[in-house]
């Protein structure tokens, strides 16, 4: 990736939406030249997808919450049981006390606890220790 990948991969976070001639205007290249070099970043994997984002509360998914997963056995092959949770919007397997670290959004607290029972019933897992978001202050994306 050169500067001008960077600086393209840049304006994309800020606004994915742009047309390709505001894009190259903006890092100095023909919109041909822009549509282009996104393709290859594409391509090549930097770019994973083109998304919108939206506010979670103005959703019903206010409720945002960090849990730590404890399990009694390796859960690195247990991606496919958390991705079968709707609610858990990531999940990582992590080094620590706890195996897995996963963010899950409800609409409730009463649909977090619930959201805990089926995570309580995936193979090996013994514990779950849940940090619930009061507020956030910001969320930066992933600097080129």
């Amino acid at each position: 990736m050169d500067e001008i990948d960077r600086r393209l991969v840049a304006e994309l976070q800020r606004d994915a939406a742009q047309p390709y001639a505001a894009l190259g205007q903006a890092v100095g290249l023909s919109a041909g030249a822009a549509h282009e070099r996104v393709r290859k970043l594409r391509e090549r994997g930097v770019i994973r997808a083109t998304t919108v984002e939206v506010d979670p509360a103005l959703l019903g998914k206010g409720v945002l919450a960090y849990v730590l997963v404890s399990a009694d056995s390796w859960m690195g092959d247990s991606g496919a049981a958390f991705s079968g949770v709707p609610e858990i919007m990531e999940a990582h397997v992590i080094a620590g006390a706890a195996s897995v670290l996963v963010k899950v959004r409800t609409s409730t607290t009463e649909q977090l606890q619930d959201v805990l029972r089926r995570i309580y019933d995936i193979s090996g897992v013994t514990g779950t220790e849940a940090v619930v978001v009061l507020e956030t202050f910001f969320e930066r994306p992933v600097l080129p």
